[in-house]
């Protein structure tokens, strides 16, 4: 952990700049997902990163608590709500198997660019669903590098995956398919109720499972 935690501390640095060629698909992700939201619920970010999603869609609920490995991503998540006058989220370093998370407590969760990036996602996403409440909602956006990629594009995921696989990038990013995630929900006890296929530079794949009680 970490080695992962080291890692995601270094690129927080950049990471928004990073972002940016993506913000298409990022914006269009948050567009989809507060037509998901109410003004009663109560969200967990999973993975929230400098928590750009988490103050948008703020306004939207009762209530986010967002988390993410990296203390460095938490700062400036921390940072972000305090610019923005944001008093209903609450950031904090932690992983989704933390004990503090209530079971049964959550409205929604939500994982951006999450499954592709750890090590056991079915574990995960049966956590998840532990931590919904009954009929709550499990929201994502997954980059599916399986899926349609343009050739320059494709070389880099290929680089990636060899750093990854000597130790360099501590992060285990997979090569998945769209059909891999609606695998992942029915075999994680969801219902799947909207989707959509994101492109712009690489192929993503926006998802809506309901918890099946």
């Amino acid at each position: 952990m970490s080695k992962t935690k080291n890692f995601w501390d270094n690129a927080s640095k950049n990471y928004d700049k990073t972002e940016e060629r993506f913000e298409y698909i990022h914006h269009k992700s948050r567009e989809n997902t507060k037509k998901y939201l109410e003004s009663s619920n109560v969200v967990l970010d999973y993975g929230c990163g400098t928590g750009t999603t988490a103050c948008e869609i703020a306004s939207d609920v009762k209530e986010i608590y967002a988390i993410d490995i990296s203390s460095k991503m938490i700062e400036i998540s921390k940072g972000k709500a305090v610019e923005k006058n944001i008093e209903n989220a609450t950031f904090a370093e932690g992983d989704i198997f933390d004990e503090k998370l209530k079971k049964g407590y959550f409205d929604r969760v939500l994982a951006f660019n999450m499954l592709h990036t750890i090590p056991n996602p079915e574990n995960a996403i049966q956590r998840i669903n532990e931590l919904l409440k009954p009929d709550g909602l499990f929201i994502s956006i997954t980059p599916c590098l399986k899926d349609k990629l343009p050739f320059l594009i494709g070389l880099q995921i290929r680089l990636v995956q060899v750093l990854c696989k000597i130790g360099i990038i501590p992060v285990p990013i997979r090569r998945i398919k769209s059909s891999d995630i609606d695998e992942l929900m029915t075999n994680g006890h969801f219902q799947i109720i909207d989707t959509e296929k994101i492109f712009q530079g690489a192929s993503s794949y926006f998802l809506v499972a309901k918890k099946i009680n």
